[in-house]
């Protein structure tokens, strides 16, 4: 089971950060997804989650806040299957420009798998027709806006695609 960090990343108008990703070698099989990925060696998965945050969009300002959500999914990629126990940060950034995905910080699966990025209002992930993980992104983050932060992180159904 790999362990994951995701960052639930909102601007001052409460945009939400996805990326825009796809099969390495299929374009058209496409879905949007938080920053975030796989702890490496023994670093927290506070520290992966800011990590992966600046090297996925060369993001570096940024209030972490407390974890929202935890999944398991499992899904094929890129000719296999992931296992994984996602978990995900809120975050908060004054920065309001358009991030694009940071070539360097990139794997090479990344930079043949990542194509942009995008900042989305919870109203704009409502009415998507696109694929958008977590499932439930728009009704969960609406909740957050609304509510707060819940007081433990709520356990997502598990995934497996």
């Amino acid at each position: 089971m790999r362990k994951v960090a995701r960052v639930v990343l909102l601007d001052p108008d409460e945009r939400i950060l996805l990326l825009h990703g796809h099969e390495p070698d299929d374009p058209s099989d496409d879905w949007w997804f938080t920053p975030g990925g796989g702890l490496e060696g023994e670093e927290t998965r506070e520290e992966a989650a800011l990590r992966e945050l600046a090297e996925e969009t060369g993001i570096t300002e940024v209030e972490l806040g407390p974890v929202l959500w935890r999944r398991r999914c499992s899904f094929p990629f890129a000719g296999r299957r992931w296992d994984q126990d996602e978990w995900y940060y809120l975050a908060r950034t004054a920065s309001t420009a358009q991030p694009t995905p940071v070539a360097a910080g990139l794997t090479e699966l990344e930079r043949r798998s990542v194509a942009g990025a995008r900042w989305w209002t919870c109203q704009e992930l409502n009415q998507a027709h696109e694929t958008v993980y977590p499932t439930r992104l728009a009704e969960l983050l609406r909740r957050v806006l609304d509510e707060g932060p819940p007081a433990t992180p709520e356990i997502l159904d598990t995934e497996i695609v």
